[in-house]
């Protein structure tokens, strides 16, 4: 999740957008502003706007990002035997080593989008 708000804070505050309305009031995506103003404040997104994003964060962790089929190797394993890319050529040893590159990514977009906060 971090990493995805560091991108999104990054590409906002560089001034793209995605085009067109927001809304079918005619708002568009850059009418609103980036970063913790678009939650809080006087040009905040409305209240049923913020329902809609957090229902929908919600139905994917709990339809979408769970183990369907059981055969995960670790936690967070959510491939489900459909995407693999290569992953089940790997040792043992390079699994892990490419599991703890991803975790120190992860940390590392904590500590970035708390600096950009």
């Amino acid at each position: 999740i971090c990493q995805l708000a560091f991108l999104g804070q990054i590409v906002t505050r560089g001034g793209t957008h995605l085009p067109g309305d927001i809304d079918f009031d005619g708002h568009s995506f850059d009418s609103y502003p980036n970063g913790i103003a678009a939650i809080i404040g006087p040009d905040a997104i409305p209240l049923l706007g913020l329902a809609q994003i957090i229902g929908f964060v919600g139905a994917l962790e709990l339809f979408v990002m769970k183990d369907v089929t059981g055969d995960a190797e670790f936690p967070g394993d959510f491939r489900n035997g459909f995407i693999d890319f290569g992953w089940d050529i790997f040792d043992d040893r390079v699994k892990l080593v490419k599991r703890g590159i991803e975790l120190n990514n992860g940390r590392a977009a904590q500590m970035g989008i708390l600096g950009l906060m």
